[in-house]
């Protein structure tokens, strides 16, 4: 296959909107199966494009490829093939090689619910620091280029179905920002239903613990809430829209960097909610040795 193709591969992943992982020879010493800058491109369900030499040297570049996409850091591998690997995987060749694996991964993505002033500010900081930006209001007076002159989409629709015209990924962060109460409840209702890594709300304690609690009450289970942060952001002290978009910035980096830790505000729903999944558990028990009894 034509080094090429590996490139138009990586160019279709990214249009996509996937993760893939990128393998390339980097340095050779002695008799190896490819030459030095031979590329393989690995997918998230093992299929490939390209090759750097087959055998065990691919089978352990896939294993390390998982490990790139799940973490989002590259890796340098140095594998050494001997004589008898080489005999065993039926190649003429030994030697060591050097192969570089680093992660195609999506941009990530804010996908604001709700085209305010606090909306609009944490748009142009996300945009700032390479996030793209969808945005999504019931108003057209507000969801509108001139207003998001950044975003790469710009949805006015309902909040119950508005999401819909909307990629959300894995990498997305899904931010409530609506312009009141039963708005932020339709909105995140949709929200939580995404692949989205982090659902946020904005609001006080009051507001997202009654929201959840109609939520649970309609029927969405406990779990369905694992990603929600609530209230967004990290605790700076934040009043005006342009600091509050400052402090949902730094969470999201922090979450994306692998080094955020809830606060103590946040804690206080996930404590609502771990109580209620114990309560469900037991209910769930409680059904089972009735039926076993019977």
């Amino acid at each position: 296959m034509h080094l090429m193709d590996v490139y138009e591969e990586v160019v279709r992943v990214r249009k996509q909107g996937a993760k893939a992982a990128l393998a390339t020879i980097v340095r050779r010493f002695g008799s190896t199966p490819r030459k030095d800058h031979a590329k393989m491109l690995i997918h998230e369900d093992g299929s490939f494009v390209g090759t750097v030499g087959g055998g065990c040297v691919e089978a352990e570049i896939w294993e390390e490829a998982k490990r790139v996409m799940n973490n989002g850091s590259a890796t340098l591998l140095s594998y050494e093939l001997t004589q008898d690997d080489a005999e065993n995987e039926g190649l003429i060749c030994g030697g060591k090689v050097e192969i570089f694996v680093e992660p195609i991964l999506p941009d990530p993505k804010v996908v604001l619910m709700g085209a305010g002033h606090v909306g609009q500010a944490i748009a142009e900081a996300a945009h700032r620091v390479g996030f793209q930006v969808a945005v999504l209001d019931d108003r057209e007076a507000f969801a509108n280029s001139e207003r998001f002159s950044h975003a790469q989409e710009t949805v006015v629709g309902p909040y119950t179905s508005g999401l819909e015209q909307i990629q959300i990924g894995p990498t997305s962060f899904v931010l409530v920002v609506t312009r009141g109460h039963s708005h932020d409840q339709t909105a995140l209702e949709q929200a939580i239903q995404t692949q989205a890594q982090y659902v946020g709300l904005v609001g006080s304690r009051r507001k997202i613990q009654l929201i959840v609690k109609n939520l649970l009450e309609k029927g969405h289970t406990p779990d369905a809430f694992d990603r929600l942060y609530a209230p967004i952001g990290l605790e700076i002290g934040s009043e005006t829209p342009e600091e509050i978009a400052v402090s949902v910035l730094a969470e999201l980096i922090a979450i994306r960097k692998g080094v955020h830790q809830r606060s103590e505000k946040q804690l206080f729903i996930v404590k609502v909610l771990d109580k209620a999944k114990q309560q469900a558990l037991q209910a769930e028990q409680g059904e089972t040795k009735e039926v076993h009894v019977g």
